[in-house]
């Protein structure tokens, strides 16, 4: 009886761990799509109407078809913070300042 239990317990650990990466909190995804203005090995510049979208690529970025100036193409992408600076808070409106 205690094997059973074992073996019940065992496969629902192991159910979670296989299932837990997905529960884990990921930033959204996003996408662009427009006309290639620019193309190299480590970005990809698009217009989408007037606004200008800088995406960086590596050896790993996924390419269907030709990436080539003058494509229109859709760009599925994340953002990932490389580094934070918090700011000091700035003082309450309406604090006196200290007389020296």
């Amino acid at each position: 009886m205690k094997t059973v239990r074992f073996i019940v317990a065992a496969i629902a650990v192991a159910g979670f761990l296989w299932v837990a990466p997905s529960f884990a909190a990921s930033p959204d995804k996003y996408q662009v799509t427009g006309e290639v203005v620019e193309v190299s090995d480590s970005m990809i510049v698009v217009m989408k109407g007037k606004e200008r979208f800088e995406i960086a690529r590596d050896a790993g970025t996924k390419v269907e078809g030709t990436l080539a100036k003058g494509s229109k193409v859709t760009i599925k992408y994340k953002m990932t913070a490389t580094s934070v600076e918090v700011k000091p808070e700035k003082a309450a409106k309406g604090a006196k300042k200290k007389a020296a």
